[in-house]
């Protein structure tokens, strides 16, 4: 294993890998209102052919790897893709982000497969709310049970993501801060993203500083590490709290200059970066049987392509894929 490097000297060995663009949810801030088009079956990678990425990028440093979606648990068969990564000596963390409806059906077996850790969706703990925010008639207790699931199979820590918006949730920051008091919940508040989905996107955008500042009711902010993984979040304890709360600062506080990761899509297209446009494709060469250096070829050429940093303070607007066909 030689390890990978971009232009800017940042080491890159996290791999985030979407294995479908469909979903059994349409988040406001996901999806458009009327949809998108859905890739058809054969435009997706095979299991196959994502484990034949997998494998090149390993030999060039991978060892973190995450599955995404879309929904990644609509795609039926997921415990063998796990099985199948979990073979690959060098990759050390196998991780999972779901929005947790289909989650307690799988745990048992995703766990034996090899998957370690699992970070939950869940924007709100008002049952008509979720019903607003996801436009789905799916129920919040489902993700509820989820999260109680997927720690007593062992997948810790169970971090739950909540994306606060303004006048739609953010009246709920306190109540899942309170979580992390009472419940061992470890929840991390995501600055709302300016994406397909929602309009008028500056209305609903609220800062981590203002959502640190309405938790100060609570008590004093103690900074803490991560029990695991190393992605993006500042951590923090409240006194005697049982779980943590972290910030993803994606526009007030960007952290690209120290952003470790690749984006491969589900149509077989490796991205550089979650906020730019520029996409290798791997499915055509993967399918006209490229050799394996041939495609960690492909592979450093993505990472050669990697940006300094995004342009969201610019007013960059993620526009050319919906986040369920990038799997950000």
């Amino acid at each position: 294993m030689t390890g990978l490097c971009d232009s800017f000297q940042r080491p890159i060995n996290y791999l985030r890998i979407s294995v479908t663009d469909r979903c059994n949810l349409r988040c406001i801030y996901c999806m458009p209102a009327a949809g998108v088009c859905r890739m058809s079956h054969q435009d997706i990678l095979t299991y196959e052919e994502i484990y034949t990425v997998a494998q090149a990028a390993a030999e060039l440093g991978i060892n973190k790897i995450r599955l995404t979606g879309g929904e990644p648990l609509v795609r039926l068969g997921l415990a063998k893709l796990v099985q199948m990564l979990k073979r690959i000596d060098t990759i050390d963390d196998i991780s999972l982000t779901t929005n947790g409806i289909l989650l307690s059906r799988y745990v048992a077996e995703l766990k034996q497969a090899g998957l370690k850790r699992v970070n939950i969706s869940l924007d709100t703990l008002k049952p008509e709310r979720f019903r607003l925010i996801t436009r789905s008639s799916y129920g919040l207790n489902d993700v509820l049970a989820a999260i109680d699931t997927a720690r007593a199979a062992g997948l810790s820590p169970v971090k739950i993501n909540m994306v606060v918006m303004a006048g739609i949730n953010d009246d709920e920051i306190i109540d899942f801060a309170n979580k992390s008091l009472s419940e061992e919940w470890h929840v991390r508040f995501i600055e709302f993203m300016p994406t397909a989905g929602l309009s008028n996107a500056t209305l609903h955008f609220v800062s981590a500083d203002d959502i640190r500042k309405s938790l100060e009711q609570l008590g004093e902010l103690e900074p803490c590490l991560p029990g695991i993984g190393n992605g993006p979040a500042r951590y923090f304890r409240f006194p005697d709290a049982r779980g943590t709360v972290g910030f993803i600062t994606p526009v007030s506080e960007h952290f690209c200059f120290r952003c470790n990761r690749l984006r491969l899509t589900a149509d077989g297209k490796l991205r550089p970066c979650l906020l730019a446009d520029d996409e290798v494709d791997l499915k055509q060469p993967l399918r006209s049987g490229i050799s394996r250096d041939g495609l960690k070829k492909l592979i450093k050429t993505a990472v050669t392509q990697k940006p300094l940093q995004h342009q969201l303070a610019d007013g960059y607007r993620l526009e050319g894929r919906p986040m369920t066909q990038v799997g950000g």
